[in-house]
């Protein structure tokens, strides 16, 4: 149990300086250049995963596991809203939606998921 969920925690630490989000021009962004208040949540989470699990304590790392899935559903949220409110300036709903689809999310997201899932679904092999 504790191989998986520290691939998993390695998953997630790592995802985490992947890039996660591609602006035109200025080029992809990690979770610290999207936001260094979700960057340090998420390290924060990471660390308390960590000591559930050096602690064999598979309901600590169930549960900031599930916290740091919550988190990245909020980062992709507010990832969309911020890219609607950059080009709020346009005069027309459709251009904004336009423009603001040119920000795309990128593969760094598939491996924080994976690594947030892996600490979840890891089985408990402890012997009785």
């Amino acid at each position: 149990m504790k191989n998986i969920q520290l691939l998993g925690l390695l998953l997630v630490v790592v995802g985490s300086f992947l890039p996660l989000v591609h602006v035109p021009i200025i080029g992809n962004w990690n979770y610290w250049k999207l936001d260094h208040f979700l960057a340090i949540a998420c390290w924060v989470l990471s660390a308390c995963a960590l000591f559930g699990i050096v602690n064999n304590s598979a309901k600590i790392v169930r549960s900031f596991a599930v916290l740091l899935i919550l988190l990245f559903i909020l980062s992709l949220i507010a990832i969309k809203v911020q890219s609607l409110d950059y080009f709020s300036f346009l005069p027309f709903k459709s251009w904004r939606e336009t423009f603001a689809g040119v920000v795309k999310l990128k593969w760094g997201w598939a491996i924080e998921f994976l690594g947030a899932f892996l600490m979840i679904f890891a089985k408990n092999n402890k012997v009785k």
